[in-house]
């Protein structure tokens, strides 16, 4: 038996645990839906050696029928390179991050990039909507929505935050160590492509 099916059915232990949780009206059911959210942050834990409390705290503690998380990352071109900013962590990614609840995504991404990169864009197409588990590594324990939107400049420039220490535009052959778990090569690949496909047609998973 693979990890991956056991990882899938901890996730899916816990999407029927948390709507069992906004639901359940007997204090019986409550004690049984929340024991069967434990037994999923101890499976999910044990597979990807993150301490159980800290699973919890990440991936359990939400209300509410569970659905997808949204993030928005902007591929922003100049001369034919696409910018990325460098992470805390010496890793290099799109643009954007989680999707605000106040926010329209549009919205959200001209604020990262304004956040992350200093810079003033505007969303000009989308280049595709992402399940994440289809293309990112490792998987989360809660299902992500990514959506890529193509964006040109209007101004600014980047200054040091308490996210990125840098942003630089690179060219599609010579990419940097990429934060995997948030844009991969395959990603960044796609939206050169998007770039230069004047008809291009938005990805849908």
């Amino acid at each position: 038996m693979s990890d991956k099916k056991w990882l899938d059915w901890a996730v899916e232990l816990q999407a029927i645990a948390q709507n069992g949780l906004c639901y359940v009206r007997d204090c019986y059911d409550k004690e049984r839906y929340e024991r069967i959210r434990e037994i999923s942050a101890e499976m999910i834990s044990i597979y990807s050696e993150i301490p159980v409390e800290k699973v919890k705290d990440l991936f359990c503690n939400e209300t509410g029928y569970q659905t997808p998380k949204i993030d928005s990352r902007a591929a922003i071109f100049k001369d034919d390179k696409i910018l990325l900013v460098k992470e805390n962590n010496g890793t290099w990614s799109l643009p954007g991050g989680w999707v605000d609840v106040d926010l329209s995504v549009k919205e959200n991404i001209i604020k990262e990039v304004k956040e992350e990169a200093g810079l003033d864009v505007q969303v000009d197409k989308v280049i595709a909507v992402h399940d994440r588990e289809k293309h990112n590594l490792p998987v989360y324990a809660h299902k992500v929505c990514k959506i890529f939107l193509q964006c040109s400049v209007l101004g600014g420039s980047f200054r040091e935050n308490l996210e990125t220490i840098e942003s630089r535009y690179f060219s599609q052959a010579d990419l940097p160590l990429l934060a995997e778990e948030k844009n991969n090569t395959e990603q960044i690949n796609m939206c050169f492509q998007a770039y230069y496909d004047q008809e291009w047609k938005t990805l849908l998973d």
